[in-house]
């Protein structure tokens, strides 16, 4: 009988295949490499010299085309992997719809276990909870900057003193066209501005 989370395994079918990253040239790969064969990876692919936060990474590219259905791709750090916890989630749920199990070896998850595909949704949620938190105060950041009359969005091209002499200008009869041809702006942007401007 099955007891505990992490005793109920998933039958390994496939291969365990490993990923290997280092960011900079002069770093080593040896420690993950040694790591990944004591783990029984087949085949390892490797990145070296590439930093995380890149999108294009030769190796992981190839080992996304040749895992298969039963494989499991082994990593010896979640950092290796991911560029950002939500990459990390997104490229985890890929493999997952795939029927592709991930295990990281110093962070002890591992998906081929009941306890490590808990972990991985317990990170999912904490990486959607984190969007929402940082979508709120964004929203609520911008509302009290929109009550202090704080302009949101591109800075706007015709200032409180473009205005001012866009004003004195027209005092001196000058045309909207050409007032507006000297500030870069259309005619009737500059006309609305006018009607907004309260100096």
């Amino acid at each position: 009988m099955r007891s505990g989370l992490g005793k109920e395994r998933t039958i390994i079918t496939g291969r365990k295949l490993g990923y290997a990253r280092i960011s900079t040239t002069d770093q080593n790969l040896a420690l993950q490499i040694d790591a990944l064969k004591l783990a029984g990876c087949d085949v390892i692919y490797k990145d070296h010299g590439i930093s995380g936060v890149k999108r294009d990474r030769p190796g992981l590219d190839k080992l996304l085309v040749d895992i298969k259905p039963g494989d499991v791709l082994v990593v010896w750090k979640l950092d290796r992997l991911g560029r950002s916890l939500s990459h990390l989630i997104h490229t985890l749920k890929g493999l997952m719809k795939r029927d592709i199990s991930f295990c990281s070896l110093k962070d002890a998850i591992d998906t081929t276990t009941a306890g490590g595909r808990l972990c991985f949704h317990i990170m999912g949620a904490l990486a959607e909870f984190e969007r929402d938190l940082i979508s709120e105060r964004t929203k609520a950041g911008m509302m009290a900057a929109q009550k202090r009359g704080v302009h949101i969005g591109r800075p706007r091209k015709l200032t409180s003193i473009h205005l001012s002499k866009a004003k004195t200008l027209l005092s001196q009869g000058e045309n909207i066209v050409s007032i507006a041809s000297i500030f870069s702006v259309h005619p009737s942007t500059l006309v609305r501005r006018l009607n907004e401007f309260d100096p």
